[in-house]
């Protein structure tokens, strides 16, 4: 199955885009928003572009799209676990 999308000549014209590299973008960004959403997988959005998990990831990173999604209770372990390890280094450079 195959979703056929039609945008106005008009708007490459603005977007100073060539038709490919703007279907290129178009399809990045419905990936990237549909994985923000948690509606596909990192693995199906790259099998959509043909490319490696990471390689989808960094184009994810590039368009603007968010990679990590943590919850608060995440994001407070990871802060905890960096001063954590900020405070060992330190010591460790301190007792050199």
């Amino acid at each position: 199955m195959s979703i056929n999308v039609t945008f106005p000549e008009e708007l490459l014209i603005a977007a100073r885009e060539e038709k490919e590299a703007f279907s290129r973008k178009v399809i990045i960004y419905t990936l990237g928003h549909l994985y923000q959403e948690g509606k596909i997988s990192a693995g199906i959005g790259a099998q959509v572009l043909g490319c490696d998990k990471y390689t989808f990831y960094t184009l994810l990173s590039k368009y603007g799209f968010s990679i990590i999604d943590y919850t608060a209770e995440e994001w407070e372990s990871e802060i905890q676990t960096s001063r954590k390890l900020a405070q060992k280094i330190k010591e460790n450079e301190d007792n050199c």
